[in-house]
């Protein structure tokens, strides 16, 4: 980065700007570089805001500016004509690197960005063509590459240099809607490496501002033409946006920068950047970068809940916030923000049926502020159903389980005790509501027709409860399951509307049904007659109950053969009907069922991966951090016996680890507040060390005798945690 000390006293904005608008003395004739090219910026006027929600797509007029600001405003003449190539650039800097005379570097590096002009002059690929498409921007990536790349190893003044011609195209006056060239220049800009330095931001701010303005069009272009930078070089400039608004948000040295109240905008516009960079993720397949690399986990650290009351009583008016851009918002603080959404709402509903209760002058009771649920584990399905119907009004209250006959407080085990016997049931293949698809490891819904769809929105209540409660559940739906329950994400008003009905590809049949996937796949590819050689129509046939019956896939679908001209369509069709047609009623109890409980605005800052995440956990273990959040009982964790499970633990292959986490917790999986948030714990257990380890999962504790040594640890462990189907009832 820049150099900073008494030396290098920068300039205020001003006397800078006069700097840039003096007239160039003769190219041979170059003075020193001027050493007053970043602002002072406790000193700096900022230009005006655009307006206060970046959203609005206005330009910059001139006439907004101070008169000093001002810049005069160029001709519009056509592309100078630059030949230097990328080789003839890394003679330059390796001659110069080598005599220490560096300017025809600095030459190049005053021209190239001195305004808008030169730098598409110097990047693009060819100055006579006007690369006017989405498909390609017309820049050359890999010059634009090598000369940021070398950038910051060159002296200050060709750095300075850089920085001074950005400022002087940033002050240009605009007329008109910008031309691709200034898109052009906006992209390559963007990528600078001197804006990861804390000393650039007030120039930074200001570009990221000009580009939050445009268009929506100009924005389609941005979108699409980054979606063509490479992956290390897309998260670079993601990398460096979210640490700009992190480092305004809680400043190292609140010094460096202006005070908030003159820069409100400069988050906004940050955010609004961003978010081209995420759309043009998102559209990209693959991604270039995973979702989760978007996350700013500062923002666990702000009033989110005043975030998200900002936006639902603004919506997406004028003033900004987070939650307009959920995107960046992590996991871990959508979940505190569900959390206490739906702690808000059980307050409320339990304040209304204690003001309910005194109003009619009946004596209040502290079962009133909780769901009650009183089961009997012989009828368990039955009984659950039966209890969560009847207490529909009171879903979104804190859970409590009772077994009948059984003494004991639910502390949270019973709870987590009631989830697991539950979903074992249900999901048990003989029940018929799930099909098990070995080859993807998860359930689907059963498309067989019956009169009662009831146990459905049993199964959704059951996930919403979980999510309300924050209990992990050990459930295995595909990721198409969670993007049809956000469709859409608030329950329509109309009863008529469809829910739970999604675009669907072939992609996320794959993820269900691999086999089947992989054949219409080979169908889409096959090269010879398709009508001749597989003879198929628009008809698909299904067993249910030992009875063969048929679907068309469109009216008259069984007169219509698959041909080579139709194949998509048939393809898209049945994948259609296998993912929403033919379960929609069994989906839709489903879908009722879950938001029933989960009803809240919050669902839409989620993305479908998070929602799976908040039901099931996190796949990523991390076994030292469970190691140093473990609790013990009976046990020291320096005692021999505890050193010599950790030791095999780490030991442990990825499988056996998720054995050991499913073996103790009743799932492999992580809640979203990682390993910490499990309360593992350890009990010495006094029994023979001939025993296998125990587990009480409803209490995430682990039962483990005092083995002799790590050769009988290793082995009883592995014993218990692969033989551990089924419960064990004192």
């Amino acid at each position: 980065g820049l150099e900073r000390g008494a030396k290098n006293q920068f300039s205020t904005f001003s006397n800078f700007i006069t700097t840039i608008n003096q007239k160039k003395e003769g190219a041979g004739n170059r003075s020193p570089p001027t050493q007053l090219v970043i602002p002072n910026i406790k000193n700096v006027r900022d230009l005006p805001p655009i307006c206060l929600d970046v959203r609005q797509k206005q330009r910059v007029s001139v006439d907004t500016l101070p008169q000093e600001l001002k810049a005069p405003i160029p001709p519009q003449p056509s592309l100078p004509i630059r030949t230097k190539t990328v080789k003839d650039f890394q003679d330059d800097v390796e001659k110069a690197k080598s005599s220490g005379d560096w300017k025809a570097i600095h030459d190049f590096y005053s021209t190239s960005f001195d305004s808008f002009l030169e730098i598409n002059a110097a990047f693009k690929k060819d100055a006579n063509f006007p690369f006017n498409t989405i498909e390609d921007s017309g820049i050359n990536a890999k010059f634009v590459n090598v000369v940021y790349d070398a950038l910051l190893n060159t002296p200050q003044d060709v750095q300075k240099s850089v920085l001074k011609g950005i400022i002087n195209g940033l002050l240009q006056e605009w007329k008109g809607p910008r031309t691709k060239d200034d898109l052009r220049a906006y992209c390559i800009l963007l990528q600078n490496p001197q804006f990861s330095n804390t000393s650039t931001y007030v120039i930074y701010a200001h570009l990221l501002r000009q580009i939050a303005a445009l268009t929506e069009a100009d924005h389609h272009f941005l979108v699409h033409w980054s979606k063509k930078i490479a992956q290390r070089r897309f998260k670079q400039l993601v990398d460096r946006l979210l640490q700009f608004i992190s480092l305004r948000l809680f400043p190292a040295k609140p010094e460096e920068f202006p005070p908030m109240m003159k820069c409100t905008w400069w988050i906004p516009s940050a955010t609004k950047v961003l978010a081209l960079f995420n759309a043009a993720n998102s559209l990209s397949s693959p991604s270039i970068i995973s979702y989760t690399d978007f996350y700013n986990s500062t923002l666990d650290h702000i009033d989110l809940m005043e975030e998200y009351h900002n936006w639902q009583c603004y919506g997406n008016s004028h003033r900004f916030s987070f939650c307009q851009y959920p995107f960046i918002i992590s996991i871990a603080a959508k979940k505190v923000i569900i959390q206490r959404d739906s702690e808000q709402q059980m307050i409320s509903i339990a304040r209304q049926s204690l003001v309910d209760k005194v109003s009619r002058r009946q004596k209040p009771d502290m079962n009133m502020l909780f769901l009650n649920v009183k089961v009997r584990r012989t009828h368990l399905v039955s009984d659950s159903l039966d209890e969560l119907a009847r207490k529909r009004a009171d879903l979104k209250k804190k859970l409590k389980v009772t077994f009948v006959g059984e003494a004991g407080l639910d502390m949270g085990g019973l709870t987590k005790e009631w989830f697991l016997l539950l979903i074992r049931q249900i999901f048990h293949p003989d029940y018929g509501m799930f099909t098990y698809h070995k080859d993807s490891h998860c359930h689907w819904f059963s498309s067989f027709k019956c009169d009662n769809y009831s146990e459905f929105r049993l199964v959704g209540a059951l996930m919403g409860l979980a999510v309300y409660n924050s209990i992990t559940l050990d459930i295995r739906f595909p990721p198409c399951c969670y993007k049809k329950l956000l469709s859409p994400p608030i329950v329509p008003c109309d009863h008529n509307t469809l829910v739970g009905i999604c675009d669907v590809t072939l992609e996320d049949l794959i993820q269900v049904m691999p086999e089947l996937a992989h054949g219409l796949s080979e169908l889409l590819a096959y090269e010879g007659n398709v009508e001749e050689d597989f003879y198929s129509t628009f008809q698909v046939f299904q067993e249910e109950f030992g009875v063969i019956k048929s679907y068309n896939l469109k009216p008259n679908g069984e007169k219509i053969p698959v041909t080579n001209q139709n194949r998509k369509e048939y393809v898209q069709l049945y994948v259609d009907f296998l993912l929403n047609k033919s379960i929609y009623k069994q989906f839709a109890a489903f879908y009722y069922g879950f938001h029933s409980v989960c009803a809240s605005y919050a669902l839409l800052l989620l993305r479908p991966e998070e929602v799976e995440i908040l039901v099931c956990g996190s796949p990523e273990l991390d076994m030292s951090a469970l190691q140093r959040s473990t609790q013990y009982e009976g046990y020291q964790k320096t005692d021999l016996t505890i050193r010599y499970f950790w030791d095999v633990v780490l030991g442990f292959s990825l499988d056996l680890q998720k054995k050991l986490l499913h073996f103790a917790t009743g799932s492999d999986r992580v809640p979203v507040g990682g390993m910490a948030d499990l309360n593992f714990k350890i009990s010495k257990s006094e029994t023979s060390t001939n025993w296998l380890p125990v587990a009480h999962t409803c209490f995430n504790q682990l039962c483990l005798p005092p083995y002799k040594n790590k050769k009988e640890l290793k082995q009883k462990l592995i014993i218990g945690i692969s033989n551990a189907e089924g419960f064990g009832l004192e």
